[in-house]
């Protein structure tokens, strides 16, 4: 999950803003958390898992 569209209850700004110490707060949580997809778009993960797939059948077709 990003930041970026996330609002703060405690300002009611945009949590990527960090204007006060809850967003600044939560903005570095998140940013400690980010694994090895999170800076995928859902676009670029459907594209991905599309081209698996493909690959997945034009090796199966070798195969056979």
């Amino acid at each position: 999950m990003t930041c970026d569209r996330l609002v703060c209850a405690n300002c009611a700004s945009p949590v990527s803003e960090g204007r006060c110490p809850v967003c600044r707060a939560s903005r570095e949580r998140l940013q400690q958390q980010e694994g090895l997809f999170a800076g995928l778009t859902p676009a670029a993960l459907v594209a991905l898992l599309v081209a698996l797939v493909a690959l997945a059948v034009v090796a199966r077709s070798f195969a056979a």
